[in-house]
């Protein structure tokens, strides 16, 4: 993969010309492609890509990595808006922006909106959109901060859900990945109760909210939905049998009086 970067070719290509020559500045950009590696840079931040639900995604150390896991929540996202016109979607955290591009993507019609607390990871996101011309809006701020008492049809997040301490922050990529969204408090769950509490008030009546969640977290996030009054609350799980996605209906109160 690094050497199919630093040659700008396909990795088919280098199979079959294994024996072309290569120059002197192509080496040089191979060997610190190959340095940064051997040092512990994910590929994704040396390629400056990553594939997610079949788009090509820029990526920066400002933002995760996206991975196989939470394009589930863009198929379960996608199904829960089928036969609803122009839809209104929100993608909490968005990061690199790859939940908010993919569905817009598959959804034209839908009208997505995009919020992050960093700038750096809107840059990303909107570079990305803009890639794919995809019509999407963003805003910064701290989850629903920027967004007033705006409603939507459903809200989608891959939060922060990994807990303080957790060993594998020390494993592979996450090694390099920004803390402040990978980090969600003691248990992991911080980020996503508040996120589930402050979802209600964002919902138009009978939306939906689907986030991603850690392999074991799945039962503390159901009871979490079940006892803040969402209903039809499910959990499904990842291509490796591990429960990854938690998602609830809500009905917004009828007004009193």
């Amino acid at each position: 993969m690094l050497l199919a970067h630093a040659l700008r070719v396909e990795r088919a290509w280098i199979v079959a010309h294994g024996r072309d020559p290569v120059s002197d500045v192509q080496v040089q950009a191979v060997e610190a492609f190959f340095a940064k590696r051997r040092a512990g840079e994910p590929i994704a931040y040396i390629t400056g890509e990553r594939e997610f639900y079949g788009l090509s995604l820029h990526v920066t150390p400002s933002v995760l990595i996206p991975r196989p896991e939470t394009e589930l929540v863009v198929e379960q996202a996608l199904a829960l808006i089928a036969g609803r016109e122009a839809p209104k979607v929100l993608d909490l955290g968005t990061g690199s922006g790859a939940i908010a591009v993919a569905i817009a993507h598959a959804r034209p019609d839908a009208q997505v909106c995009a919020s992050d607390i960093s700038a750096q990871a809107l840059a990303v996101a909107s570079r990305n959109a803009l890639r794919h011309a995809v019509a999407a809006r963003f805003v910064q701020g701290d989850w629903f901060a920027a967004l007033g008492e705006e409603r939507f049809d459903l809200i989608a997040s891959n939060p922060p859900y990994v807990a303080d301490g957790d060993p594998h922050l020390e494993e592979g990529d996450l090694r390099s990945e920004p803390q402040v969204a990978l980090l969600g408090g003691p248990d992991g769950l911080d980020c996503i109760r508040r996120i589930a509490v402050t979802a209600r008030m964002h919902l138009t009546p009978g939306g939906w909210i689907v986030f991603e969640h850690g392999y074991d977290q799945g039962p503390g996030c159901v009871r979490l939905l079940v006892r803040l009054g969402y209903t039809g609350v499910v959990d499904t799980q990842d291509l490796f049998g591990l429960p990854r996605v938690c998602k609830g209906q809500f009905d917004v109160p009828p007004h009193s009086g």
